[in-house]
């Protein structure tokens, strides 16, 4: 029986070569035989690369996801962060829930760009590149991204640090200098905030200079309360004593105040009046509900005592 017409001598690769052999072996033919690295071991090669990327990407991102979610407690992924939330923060679980999906979300990116970018690098290098030229264009065009997106790339890096310490978060009232507001978004680029007049703010992370966080630990509730220079200080102090144990023991604020309030005395004097100050140390978050109650109730009490109130001898009470 005559050989097949395409059939001819083995190609030199038989002797060294595997996939070249069995090839051979199963065409018969010289230029398939001859070319099976590239048809057969190269493409096997390539799609075992991306295969084995995809598999430790799924398999990273559902551990990232398993840390950051927390089903109401305490995310994983913050445990070994340092946290200064206090627990009694209203709005605690968005807080944490948000800090890390962001923390996640910039793992997650960094991880999908090391492992599909090792990736290309291994296929370019079973595809013969040489990635010398590669590797310094890439060199040459992150320093020219750099240059042009540096405020870009500012406002991340400070997301980034601003959320590892726990600078501000969901619900916090803060002060960034030209806002001032309640915290209700962070992201890695800006954060918005809402002020008292429902004015919506959003910062540029890498423009914040400074943080007055007004919700970390505790918050201090202070009245100043402006009387007479008739006015007996030892008087108002007791009345303003008794007026601060109310509001502490009424049931709206007893549980914000920390510790018993202090009348602290005479705070200022001026050609008007006479300023006391009384403090009280609260949760955070609750020193200005805590002082709206107590000015009510402090100049309620003055007025029944009968003290004089600021510029009151130049008004002098109409006779009767």
């Amino acid at each position: 029986m005559n050989p097949l017409p395409f059939a001819l001598e083995p190609p030199k690769c038989v002797d060294t070569d595997a996939w070249c052999k069995q090839v051979f072996d199963l065409t018969h033919n010289q230029w398939l035989a001859a070319s099976a690295n590239w048809l057969v071991a190269k493409p096997i090669k390539i799609a075992m690369i991306l295969l084995i990327a995809i598999v430790i990407r799924l398999i990273a991102r559902r551990l990232i996801d398993r840390l950051t979610s927390g089903n109401g407690k305490m995310p994983k992924l913050l445990r070994p962060l340092r946290e200064r939330a206090p627990q009694a923060l209203t709005m605690l679980s968005e807080r944490r829930a948000q800090r890390a999906k962001t923390i996640g979300s910039v793992l997650n990116s960094i991880l999908s760009f090391a492992i599909y970018g090792l990736a290309f690098i291994l296929i370019l290098g079973e595809l013969g590149v040489n990635l010398a030229p590669i590797i310094a264009s890439a060199g040459i065009v992150g320093v020219a991204l750099g240059f042009g997106a540096q405020h870009l790339v500012k406002d991340f890096l400070s997301g980034i640090f601003m959320m590892l310490e726990d600078q501000y978060g969901v619900g916090d009232n803060v002060n960034l200098g030209e806002a001032t507001g309640t915290i209700e978004a962070v992201g890695l680029r800006v954060t918005t905030l809402r002020d008292v007049n429902g004015t919506v703010w959003y910062v540029r992370n890498g423009e914040i200079l400074r943080v007055g966080n007004s919700s970390q630990g505790f918050a201090v509730a202070v009245l100043d309360l402006p009387v007479g220079y008739s006015a007996d200080v030892d008087q108002v102090t007791t009345i303003l004593s008794r007026v601060a144990a109310e509001v502490a023991a009424d049931e709206t604020f007893a549980q914000d105040v920390i510790e018993p309030p202090e009348v602290l005395g005479v705070e200022k004097v001026t050609p008007e009046s006479i300023t006391i100050r009384m403090t009280v140390k609260v949760r955070p978050g609750r020193q200005y509900a805590v002082q709206r109650a107590l000015r009510a109730r402090a100049m309620a009490a003055v007025e029944e005592a009968g003290i004089q109130p600021p510029l009151g001898r130049l008004f002098p009470p109409s006779p009767a």
